[in-house]
């Protein structure tokens, strides 16, 4: 849970607003435990909170994301921490993919 606090903590320095927080940890051979899911207004604000995220992950528990995804392009960067797979889209790209609903209905 600390990884994950840090995690929003990250995302809150840059942008407050919009985050979900999907719950898998109770699925049955489910990839990961939780999926966090927020956006930037631009390609510069997605990598900051990106950034940030890196940022604070590696400086308070010393955990650095298993594999990251995007962040050359700033549309949406996936990082993954194994347990928590993190996405940041840009605001329409977000609308566009509509995960939280494709995950809930899943489940």
């Amino acid at each position: 849970m600390l990884l994950l606090n840090k995690i929003i903590e990250g995302i809150k320095m840059v942008n407050e607003k919009d985050i979900s927080i999907l719950n898998f940890k109770n699925r049955k051979n489910f990839f990961c435990d939780y999926f966090v899911i927020c956006d930037g207004k631009s390609k510069s604000q997605v990598y900051a909170i990106f950034k940030y995220i890196e940022k604070i992950t590696i400086e308070k528990l010393k955990t650095k994301p298993w594999h990251i995804e995007g962040s050359e392009n700033g549309e949406w960067i996936l990082m993954d921490y194994v347990s928590i797979v993190v996405h940041i889209f840009q605001k329409k790209l977000r609308l566009y993919y509509n995960l939280e609903n494709i995950w809930n209905e899943k489940l």
